[in-house]
């Protein structure tokens, strides 16, 4: 791959906790084929952080690192469950490949997801694990209830960082969802 390992490993030690970002390295070395960006969601931090980072593995560097919604069915302020059963409302972890911009008619611009951990992740697609935007993904709704809104198990970011996130990302990019 075109990116250095130790380089970014070293970049963000103190920004993405528990080994989230070696963790999706290490995913990424074993067999993926090459891909300009990944995005490493940090579940393991309270959705009060912003907990989701936007790597550039080309030019190695932080692109963006913005809050991220986690499932209603994975907890409250922290993402404590995961799932990846139809109907359970809940994050799923591990990798996926970030596919097509679509347009979703409950959210706008939005970016398919395809699990690619058997067990784990398998049935994003079936459960319409997307990533979009939210109104409850912002400083505000924090200030007024204490968290981030949640999803029905779906990364979702703010609406202002949506444009930018397809695009980057549409067709040419990989998300890992990192969690205990």
């Amino acid at each position: 791959m075109g990116w250095s390992f130790p380089a970014l490993r070293s970049a963000w030690t103190t920004t993405i906790s528990n080994g989230a970002i070696e963790e999706a390295l290490l995913r990424l070395k074993n067999g993926r084929q090459e891909m300009r960006y990944l995005v490493v969601a940090d579940m393991t931090l309270p959705s009060t952080s912003k907990r989701l980072f936007l790597i550039d593995l080309h030019e190695q560097c932080l692109v963006t690192h913005t809050w991220v919604a986690h499932g209603q069915g994975s907890g409250e302020l922290m993402c404590d469950r995961f799932s990846n059963q139809e109907g359970s409302h809940a994050t799923s972890r591990g990798l996926y490949r970030i596919g097509a911009q679509i347009m979703s008619p409950k959210h706008g611009p939005a970016l398919l997801l395809h699990g690619l951990d058997k067990g784990r992740n398998c049935q994003a697609e079936a459960r319409e694990v997307i990533m979009h935007g939210a109104d409850y993904v912002s400083a505000e709704f924090i200030s007024m209830h204490g968290r981030l809104g949640r999803s029905w198990g779906c990364p979702a970011v703010a609406h202002e960082e949506m444009d930018r996130m397809v695009g980057l990302l549409a067709g040419q990019g990989y998300l890992y969802v990192h969690g205990r």
